[in-house]
Order: C-alpha cells, then sequence, then structure tokens
C-alpha cells in the first residue's frame, strides 16, 4: 500500500501547496482559476466517494461480503429487490432489509460534494464574467 501511496504524495502535496497559496494571500476571493481548481478538486473527492460505496463489501460474492461484515444473507430480499442495489444511485447493496454494506455517509456526502463543486464552477465563471466586463468598461474609459 505504502508503494503505491508514496509516489502519489509529492505531486499532492504540490497541488496542495498551489491551491493553498491563494488562501494564505487572500487571492482566492477574485479568482475564477482558484474556484474551477476547487470544483475540480471536488469533483475528484465525490469520485473517490463514489468508488468508496461502490467497493463497500469488496466481494465480487455478496453472500460472502454479509458473513464478513457479521450479518445474514437473505437472498429472497435480494432477488425481490434487484433493482435497488444494481442502480447507478443512490448506491445501496444490502444483505437484508435492515442492513447495508454501503456506509450511510457515502451518498450525503457524494451529493455534497458534487453540489458544492457545482456552486464553484459557477462562482468561477461569474468572476470571470464581470472580470471581462471590468476589463472592457477600463478599455471604453480609456479610449474615451
Amino acid at each position: 500500500m505504502a508503494a503505491v501511496l508514496i509516489p502519489l504524495l509529492p505531486p499532492l502535496l504540490f497541488g496542495l501547496w498551489c491551491w493553498s497559496r491563494p488562501l494564505f494571500s487572500g487571492t482566492w476571493r477574485r479568482s475564477p482559476a482558484w474556484f474551477a481548481w476547487s470544483a475540480l478538486l471536488l469533483l475528484l473527492g465525490a469520485g473517490v466517494t463514489y468508488l468508496v460505496g461502490s467497493l463497500a463489501g469488496a466481494s465480487l460474492d455478496p453472500e460472502e461480503a454479509c458473513h464478513r461484515a457479521g450479518e445474514t444473507y437473505d437472498r429472497a430480499y435480494r432477488r425481490a429487490n434487484f433493482d435497488e442495489y444494481t442502480r447507478w444511485f443512490p448506491l445501496r447493496d444490502k444483505c437484508h432489509a435492515g442492513y447495508d454494506l454501503v456506509p450511510a455517509w457515502v451518498n450525503p456526502v457524494f451529493v455534497a460534494l458534487l453540489v458544492l463543486a457545482l456552486a464553484g464552477l459557477v462562482h468561477a465563471v461569474v468572476l470571470a464574467v464581470h472580470r471581462r466586463r471590468t476589463e472592457e468598461d477600463g478599455a471604453v474609459n480609456r479610449e474615451a
């Protein structure tokens, strides 16, 4: 595991450093690029969250995953609710009516990260349009 994480650490730390510099200097409020990069990081976090939820149980055999979790496996319930655990969203992988292998935090965090990413992208566009209009107004005023 460490062999996989160690090569990823320097680029991750460099990216974090580049992302956090505007926070310390106070320029993040006016930077469309900072909001766009933040939205990209939030989308990456949403992808990781979805991956964690979809790999919950981490077994091709759901019965085995349920037994590893200490729960009984209800084959009749799984057959009756086949469409429930084959959907893309919300993520579900129930052993029986009362126990889900997907952690309870996965679906709300996934939605929150997507909403925040969308808000960041919208704010980046608004800042970019505002900056462009301000620059155009300044150019028109200088010509007059």
